[in-house]
């Protein structure tokens, strides 16, 4: 296992007049699953090859157990990644599909044995051994894929997008699959997604991209919970959080024609500013009360439209300004329907404030 530090990494290409990555900067603990996550194009597949030896590195330096690698090729830096086509060969069957990198390696034969059929054993491929990668579904593929890189017993596992080509059963089955296999060999592992539901489920840590940019960096829940801007408060959940302009007053904000408290920020925090982005979560928006007290308030909405989802159903709620839409997230038994007047209940507790400007969040700095 391994520490991986990045320090002030860049990235540019020959022609391009923005660089793909900018100032990346992150250390990844010994057995820690981080998730790289953003839209395409943010930078982070880019950082995964720089961190494999795949890509030339501009600028900045990485670092495996204090070891700098920028200038050692990829093959001795004992990594191993896997990729979003599970590159296997069609003409070998699973065991020397497993077998295939040990003895390029020169690994002894008894040794290649011992690996390949502990792995097979340990992601359920045992049965499979002598079939040819055509004669598998998806996820034994994808579960081949895995254990030629579990076999290796690198430092550093890095995965490249390697769910994206599954349907979306086994997309989930496959992703319990390697978290149980990362937590029990304890690897240190880098993931690369544009999935905001993989980065919640499997990391301990996610790092969020923008334009080859780090945004924000942290435990999934704690980055969900208290998004740096609103790049992360959309880009995280969904549906995704709310974000309405409103107008502020003395202690309150105007919300249509409903005045919010704001009782966790002083005048100071928020400034001379008179609009800011009031942020809620589908979540915090209730039909009925879960609880008594002062912090939920009343809003008096048209349903535009209705979807349920089984154990849940999104109500798309217009305000009386006819233009802006909220999203609640609501029990699987509302009656309500299109056209009909709404009342929901906004719990003030959960509102996040961000500068329309530089998009940033606007701390609480009142208990």
């Amino acid at each position: 296992m391994a520490v991986v530090a990045i320090d002030g990494l860049g990235k540019r290409y020959p022609g391009s007049s923005e660089p793909a990555v900018e100032d990346f900067t992150l250390t990844i603990g010994d057995g820690e699953f981080m998730v790289l996550l953003g839209p395409s194009g943010c930078g982070k597949s880019s950082v995964l090859r720089m961190i494999a030896g795949l890509e030339p590195i501009t600028t900045g330096t990485i670092a495996i157990d204090g070891r700098v690698v920028n200038q050692v090729p990829a093959k001795e830096r004992d990594i191993a990644m896997v990729f979003q086509s599970y590159a296997l060969y069609p003409h070998m069957d699973v065991f020397n599909n497993l077998a295939f990198g040990l003895r390029r390696r020169s690994v002894p034969a008894a040794e290649i044995d011992r690996r390949v059929r502990q792995a097979a054993d340990k992601l359920g491929l045992t049965p499979y051994l002598r079939r040819k990668p055509h004669a598998l579904s998806g996820g034994q593929r994808q579960r081949v894929a895995l254990g030629r890189a579990i076999v290796r017993e690198p430092k550093v596992f890095l995965f490249d997008e390697p769910l994206s080509n599954l349907d979306a059963a086994l997309r989930v089955s496959t992703r319990n699959e390697l978290i149980r296999q990362q937590h029990e060999i304890g690897i240190t592992t880098i993931y690369v997604t544009h999935d905001q539901v993989e980065a919640m489920t499997m990391g301990h840590r996610i790092c969020i991209m923008d334009k080859g940019e780090v945004v924000q960096i942290g435990a999934p829940l704690e980055v969900y919970r208290s998004p740096a801007n609103t790049f992360v408060a959309r880009f995280l959940g969904n549906p995704p959080m709310n974000l309405v302009p409103i107008e502020l007053g003395q202690s309150s904000g105007r919300l249509g024609n409903v005045d919010i408290p704001l009782r966790s920020w002083s005048p100071r925090a928020l400034g001379h500013a008179r609009t800011v982005l009031l942020g809620i979560r589908p979540e915090d928006l209730y039909e009925t009360p879960p609880r008594p007290g002062d912090d939920l308030v009343p809003i008096a909405m048209q349903v535009s439209a209705v979807e349920p989802l089984g154990a849940e159903t999104l109500l798309v709620l217009t305000l009386d300004d006819g233009t802006t839409d909220i999203i609640a997230r609501v029990g699987r038994d509302t009656r309500l329907r299109i056209g009909e007047r709404a009342t929901v209940l906004l719990d003030t507790t959960a509102v996040h404030l961000f500068d329309p400007t530089t998009t940033r969040v606007i701390p609480r700095d009142l208990p």
